[in-house]
């Protein structure tokens, strides 16, 4: 399941498309938009003066807005009775609502009609209808009446998602105990149409949810059974094929749990209830911990008996001892552990000087005791802020090494082949070596919720970490059932859709990587302009042959996994990028801007991002092309500073990436009137060629430019040398 907003690969509909509008959902949502004129149309006549005299004109508008709101009170009406009527239970509790909103839009109606008023007054005006009270009480009437009736919808919602959950379950247990291929058909079959039902109406809760907190919580939880709809596909087939074999067992199993516990999550989330002792995992992150912290300490500039001097040092002393989870992990390097120390050290220091100026300022208080306690607040902040910096540097390096690292999947493929060959100790050495790379997947996880930064991010985390905690035993599992049954193409077809999940959870990382990113350095939600889309020309052929259709399962499946290699080369150009001091430099500048737009692209190989249909994607490329022709002639120009050597390199990339821009260009003007998805593939494909030389070149580049650094220090400090040698 793709994002539509917020936390990686866990929002809304993606490219299968498991979620889209549920009848129920469009009424109910009709019901809440029919509401928004009618608070305002409202107000509009509550608001009025008493005794100011209007013109005819002006009572006429008057006459109007009280007529609107009962026409906009029978639509009202019309939507509520429709939910009613397909809601037995509720029925009479709705209508008797519509009945009260109906008769209060009638008063309202009657009170601003100019036909009830009887006489004009002297100067040929006519005073406003008398009776205010009597709209105030109407308008009151309305607004209860369509509270009741949203608050009884959304009644109806909760109630038909936990009718499906239920459904679902049923018919999970009948697939658990299936003995027969022909009956396992016959009810997985039955169990999609259950699924596609739930994920309909989950997925337009998911999108109704004002609070992002649990938008992200849903977003997982759906993510989770949409992956593991497939896996139990394979799972159970693997299993009624090999009916004997202990780890197929074991593989189907695991499946069975995980989507249990997803359903189970999604019914705590319309319902708002937490199981008994479970605690919210927002409250272990140190970012978390350290902006109470600060707004805490902040908050005794204006109060100073606002907390006490233990609670202080005994809400530090928890976030410290939260930073132990970066101090203790094996995975940190020596320099970043011994900073992480220091500043800890440090924070408590101005802690305990910060409580010291506080004592003496509740006895003498003075403007010299006011500004110490100011500037001990400010000591400590900035302490705080430097440990932040430090953790999230920690975290992210360490994250972006391991995906990178892992970025080609050597592990999976060897599993794979180790299978396929039915060679037990291959398998167990790397069943050893995936084991390793899920602690460490497991543990920059775990890492990077401490410093996500927003609680969305943070469950996020979550999710990842359990994703790769469960689906690195489960691949495991499918290995050691096909290394067993080595011929056996259902195994083997396991095998690879558990990988697949592996890979794009590895993806999804790289997504969380960059919004953890974007919130710390507060870019997050910002738009590049040459992220915007061009507009469309008039009388353009070639956008004309282009549909916004989607392509098949099978042609999804294709560009998704183009998208995945693309996502992780945007990865890789961030990092290189990170690397400049100077970030205003032309060849970065035009790096970053060719990194956001694959970027996007990669966002529209999920179903996600600003680029909707294939006529966006055409556009976005075609800038895409142009930007890497202005990379190649900036690096041109740094070309001239170098000697002949060095040039021979560039060159060689720079002579790769014009022909490749100049190719891009063609494909995107070429129309092939209905092959969109072969448009799509190639312009990706071209995309990613072009992503892999900006990956080498600006590389190549940040070394000359430090070697070209040090050759013109060194003849600088010579020069110098020289002229003093001279004046003696």
């Amino acid at each position: 399941m793709a994002a539509s907003s917020g936390p990686a690969g866990v929002g809304g509909a993606g490219p299968s498309g498991f979620a889209s509008d549920s009848g129920l959902e469009i009424k109910t949502r009709s019901v809440e938009q029919t509401l928004l004129p009618l608070v305002s149309q409202i107000t509009t006549l509550i608001n009025h003066k008493d005794n100011t005299k209007k013109s005819d004109k002006t009572l006429q508008a008057i006459q109007r807005v009280g007529q609107a709101v009962n026409l906009a009170v029978g639509r009202f009406v019309k939507v509520g009775e429709a939910i009613a009527n397909e809601n037995w239970d509720l029925k009479e509790e709705i209508n008797i609502a519509c009945i009260e909103a109906k008769q209060a839009g009638e008063t309202i109606a009657a009170l601003t009609d100019i036909s009830s008023l009887n006489h004009p007054e002297s100067d040929g005006q006519i005073t406003i209808f008398t009776d205010k009270t009597g709209v105030i009480k109407a308008a009151r009437l309305l607004l209860s009446s369509v509270t009741k009736v949203l608050l009884l919808a959304d009644r109806v919602v909760i109630k038909q998602i936990i009718t499906s959950r239920n459904k679902v379950l049923a018919t999970m247990e009948r697939l658990e105990k299936v003995n027969s291929f022909q009956e396992f058909v016959q009810i997985f079959s039955q169990f999609g149409n259950e699924m596609v039902e739930f994920a309909h109406l989950t997925g337009d809760r998911q999108n109704d949810l004002k609070d992002e907190k649990k938008k992200a919580k849903m977003a997982a939880a759906r993510a989770v059974l949409e992956k593991c709809t497939m896996m139990l596909l394979t799972a159970s087939k693997t299993c009624l094929r090999h009916p004997n074999c202990e780890s197929a067992h074991k593989n189907k199993e695991g499946v069975f749990d995980r989507m249990k516990v997803a359903l189970d999550k999604v019914i705590e989330i319309v319902t708002d209830c937490k199981p008994s002792g479970k605690t919210d995992i927002s409250s272990v992150s140190i970012f978390t911990g350290i902006k109470e912290f600060k707004m805490n300490i902040e908050a005794l500039l204006e109060n100073l008996y606002f907390q006490s001097k233990e609670n202080l040092s005994a809400t530090l002393e928890v976030i410290l001892e939260r930073t132990e989870d970066f101090t203790d992990s094996a995975y940190t390097s020596h320099e970043h552990r011994e900073r992480i120390l220091e500043l800890s050290t440090q924070a408590r220091l101005e802690l305990q000087q910060l409580l010291s100026v506080w004592i003496q300022s509740q006895s003498k208080k003075t403007k010299s005791i006011a500004e110490e306690l100011e500037l001990a607040v400010l000591k400590i902040s900035h302490s705080l802020k430097e440990l932040k910096k430090e953790l999230h540097r920690t975290a992210t390096q360490l994250t972006a090494d391991l995906l990178k690292y892992h970025a080609d999947h050597v592990v999976l493929k060897a599993l794979k082949l180790t299978g396929v060959e039915g060679n037990l100790e291959g398998l167990a050495e790397y069943a050893c070596k995936l084991s390793e790379q899920k602690e460490q997947l497991v543990e920059v996880c775990r890492l990077l919720r401490h410093i996500s930064g927003t609680e969305p991010l943070e469950i996020t985390c979550v999710h990842a970490e359990e994703t790769f905690q469960v689906t690195g035993q489960q691949i495991i599992s499918a290995a050691e059932t096909l290394t067993l049954h080595p011929s056996s193409k259902i195994a083997k077809e396991n095998l690879d859709v558990f990988c697949e999940a592996w890979e794009s959870q590895i993806g999804d990382m790289s997504t969380l990587l960059r919004e953890i990113n974007d919130v710390f350095e507060g870019r997050r939600g910002e738009k590049y302009g040459y992220l915007s889309l061009p507009k469309p020309m008039k009388n353009n052929a070639n956008l004309k042959s282009l549909k916004p259709d989607k392509p098949d399962s099978e042609e999804q499946a294709k560009i998704a996994k183009l998208g995945l290699k693309l996502g992780l080369l945007t990865s890789d150009v961030n990092c290189e990028i990170k690397k400049w001091e100077d970030q205003e430099n032309e060849i970065v500048r035009n790096g970053r801007n060719m990194s956001s737009m694959a970027y996007s692209l990669y966002l529209f190989t999920r179903g996600e991002g600003p680029l909707k249909t294939s006529q966006d994607l055409i556009h976005q490329l075609e800038v895409f092309a142009e930007e890497g022709l202005k990379l190649a002639s900036s690096v041109q120009v740094f070309l001239k500073q170098l000697k002949d050597d060095d040039k021979l390199m560039l060159l060689l990339e720079i002579n790769k990436l014009i022909p490749l821009c100049h190719q891009l260009q063609t494909v995107t003007k070429t129309p092939l009137q209905n092959q969109v998805f072969l448009k799509v593939d190639k312009c990706i494909t071209k995309t990613r060629s072009m992503m892999a030389i900006l990956v080498q070149l600006l590389s190549l580049c940040y070394k000359l430019l430090k070697k070209l650094q040090m050759e013109n220090n060194r003849w600088v400090s010579v020069t110098n040398k020289d002229s003093v040698d001279g004046k003696t």
